[in-house]
């Protein structure tokens, strides 16, 4: 017999080999029928310094066998190394997960496939390192609970409107929140917490009226416009026209451009729709769909302040928002302080329907349009709704019937102001004696 052959030893259960360099070997004939030599639990070779190690070895493995808990050493190994990964995973702290979680919707596209704007990202990034990070710090994100998170809205709260002073709500809380849920469901998704906390988002108020609302109660006399026009300050007060007149959703007003205002030579004008401010992130976003990107006449009623607002107000680049922030800025109103002037604005005008919203001016000038003869298809054309693409397979609306109907809606709503303050001037004069 050989030298090897002479150092093999069968035991009761396994075999046990001395190996050239003096080392014992253990191996086994595992319940699959497979035999195996040891292994250390990151699956690599494994020999013994005595014959008694290599023995009380395999009498380990050979219980696991009878119990029934015996797997082979390359499942094993990445069993235990997934249950490392699972366990650095849970200990990880916010800021480093806030941190890949970014990272990640930076790289990856949406629910609908389709990459995040560069704007979106930035209101991310904005809201972890101004607000999340300095709450959490490296906190675990598996301490992040209810009692964690409702502290840290009652801290978010008690931050003053920049503004609006006289607001209850400072238009923090609600995006910070929102961010760190997105961050935390992200979590359950890589299984580092089981569940989302449940911590109430505040509400945001809708642009549209409950179910209980009837149609007509949020439209206007065309001289209630007017005077929302006249309250609302320069260089904003264009926002009243054309919400009203060219029927634009807010986004779509405070998402216009110089460009977007085409001029002709007969002295009408063409307002071409292709963004919106994007109230989440105060970008440039696409319009709400497809049916969003529209050309519209710009009716009558409105066309010589627009060309004096534009004139006025307007800084003279193409790419100049036309509602300023300030008179010829360079960066567009946000919805928020819009929001703030819009208040205001309705609040001086007494007679408004209660509740009265800032979208129901476009649901003011659809209502007269629709008054004017307009078929469903040029209404949903005008207003950019996204069912027009199934109409349209059979009936479709053309500029010239839009320039019409602009033209004569804006013929009524101009008879109708004239009227009002004529009688207004009548009334006047009566009193004081002059009639």
């Amino acid at each position: 017999m050989s030298a090897t052959t002479k150092q093999r030893s069968r035991e009761t259960w396994g075999s046990l080999r001395k190996l050239p360099s003096g080392r014992w070997q253990a191996r086994y004939t595992a319940p699959n029928g497979e035999a195996y030599s040891a292994r250390t639990e990151d699956d690599k070779p494994l020999t013994f310094q005595t014959k008694t190690d290599a023995r009380a070895w395999l009498a380990g493995v050979h219980t696991k066998i009878a119990r029934g808990e015996w797997e082979p050493p390359a499942v094993a190994a990445e069993r235990r190394r997934a249950e490392k990964v699972a366990a650095e995973a849970r200990a990880i702290g916010f800021r480093e997960y806030a941190e890949r979680w970014l990272a990640m919707v930076r790289e990856q596209p949406n629910r609908s496939g389709k990459m995040r704007a560069a704007g979106t990202i930035r209101s991310y990034r904005s809201k972890v390192d101004g607000y999340l990070e300095p709450e959490f710090g490296d906190t675990p994100v598996r301490h992040i609970d209810d009692a964690r998170i409702q502290k840290l809205k009652v801290r978010l709260g008690a931050i003053p409107a920049v503004a609006n002073l006289r607001s209850p709500n400072n238009g923090v809380t609600r995006p910070v929140l929102i961010v760190l849920m997105m961050i935390l469901r992200q979590a359950v998704r890589d299984g580092i917490i089981a569940a989302v906390p449940n911590v109430s988002i505040p509400q945001q108020k809708p642009v549209r009226h409950g179910p209980g609302h009837r149609p007509g109660e949020d439209v206007l006399e065309p001289q209630q416009v007017e005077e929302l026009w006249r309250a609302t300050p320069a260089p904003h007060a264009i926002a009243i026209l054309l919400a009203a007149w060219c029927q634009l959703r807010r986004g779509e007003v405070l998402g216009l451009q110089r460009r977007d205002i085409e001029w002709h030579d007969d002295g009408t004008a063409t307002l071409h729709v292709s963004r919106q401010l994007n109230a989440n992130t105060g970008d440039y976003t696409g319009p709400k769909s497809d049916a969003g990107n529209r050309a519209l006449s710009v009716p009558k009623i409105m066309r010589d302040r627009l060309r004096e607002h534009l004139r006025d107000h307007v800084a003279p680049e193409a790419k100049s928002p036309v509602v300023p922030t300030s008179s010829r800025g360079s960066v567009p109103l946000s919805n928020t302080r819009w929001g703030y002037m819009w208040g205001d604005a309705r609040d001086a005008v007494s007679g408004l329907p209660k509740g009265f919203r800032f979208h129901d001016l476009r649901h003011t000038g659809l209502t007269i349009f629709a008054q004017e003869g307009a078929t469903l298809a040029e209404l949903m054309r005008r207003g950019g709704h996204s069912d027009i693409q199934v109409v349209l397979r059979y009936q479709h609306a053309t500029m010239e019937r839009d320039r019409e109907l602009a033209e004569r809606m804006s013929e009524r709503a101009a008879a109708k102001i004239a009227a009002a303050e004529a009688a207004a001037t009548t009334a006047a004069a009566q009193e004081r004696g002059e009639g």
